[in-house]
């Protein structure tokens, strides 16, 4: 017997979900009938695709292998539906879309007044997390994330990287000197992130017998918020490593100024928007991408 889209749906949803209970809730289907289409699929391809515990489900490696092919056939009909209707349909509805206050302030924001004049009918939520959050629990529909990608399961397009600098405002540096060597940096009040440990690694190249690409820096202050990074740095209380996304004006217009670029690696952060795309939700989020990559220079 073969496989049935229906089947392919199921499956994919009870992995983004997590659950049976969630996937049946998000299809709008009995737990029972989601179940018994599970286990119909493991049948007729006669292999176990997840292990069940009373906890989690867990994908086998024939499992993974699957639901690879298994999304690129759904996305495929979704695309194929979606360039049907897309001539004759303006996007509508909610479009609820999470990122880290910098970049929501620095790079989304701005761009919001343009974006919903050519989508008047889409409702835009915006929220902002510094951390990572999980699409499904906080009904999230497009978050956008800063570095590597950890989670297979959704779908990405990238829309660019940007630059790390080492920073201090002018008033600081008149006061304090600046440091040009790595060394000289050790003595001044560096401002670091409260998490994640690796933010407060910062791309300078180290000499010596434990030469690095990178220095492990013991932050003065912290902060969860790269933003109040910036302002901290900005109002003269000390140095900071931060994103161009963020700093480029700042520079532009000298209110920060870039220190030890001798010694500075050329290390780039992706950005990135992640999503679960479903049939309802593919114009809006289609549109809210294709408008970002163009309008966002990173």
């Amino acid at each position: 017997m073969k496989t049935s889209t229906d089947e392919l749906l199921v499956f994919a949803t009870v992995i983004d979900c997590g659950s049976i209970t969630a996937a049946a809730e998000k299809l709008q289907q009995t737990v029972s009938g989601v179940s018994r289409a599970l286990t119909r699929l493991e049948k007729k391809l006669d292999t176990a695709l997840v292990r069940r515990t009373t906890r989690r489900l867990q994908l086998t490696e024939e499992g993974e292998a699957f639901l690879r092919r298994a999304r690129a056939i759904l996305d495929a009909m979704e695309e194929a539906e979606e360039s049907v209707t897309r001539g004759r349909e303006r996007p509508s509805g909610r479009l609820r879309v999470d990122a880290a206050s910098p970049f929501m302030l620095h790079c989304v924001a701005p761009h919001m007044k343009a974006f919903s004049a050519l989508y008047p009918e889409i409702r835009l939520e915006l929220t902002s997390n510094e951390r990572i959050v999980d699409l499904l629990e906080q009904k999230v529909d497009i978050a956008i994330r800063i570095g590597a990608l950890q989670d297979s399961t959704l779908h990405a397009r990238t829309l660019g990287s940007s630059k790390l600098r080492v920073l201090a405002s002018p008033a600081y540096l008149a006061e304090y000197g600046e440091p040009r060597s790595v060394e000289a940096l050790r003595s001044h009040r560096l401002i670091g992130f409260t998490a994640p440990e690796h933010l407060n690694r910062w791309p300078l190249r180290t000499a010596g017998k434990g030469k690095s690409e990178t220095l492990k820096i013991e932050p003065a202050i912290t902060a969860s918020s790269g933003e109040t990074l910036r302002q901290l740095a900005l109002s003269g209380w000390g140095i900071a490593c931060l994103a161009d996304f963020m700093t480029a004006a700042d520079v532009r217009e000298e209110r920060l100024v870039p220190i030890l670029g001798n010694v500075l690696v050329d290390e780039r952060q992706p950005v990135s928007a992640v999503y679960y795309q479903s049939a309802s939700l593919a114009g809006r989020v289609q549109c809210f991408l294709d408008f970002m990559v163009a309008r966002v220079r990173l």
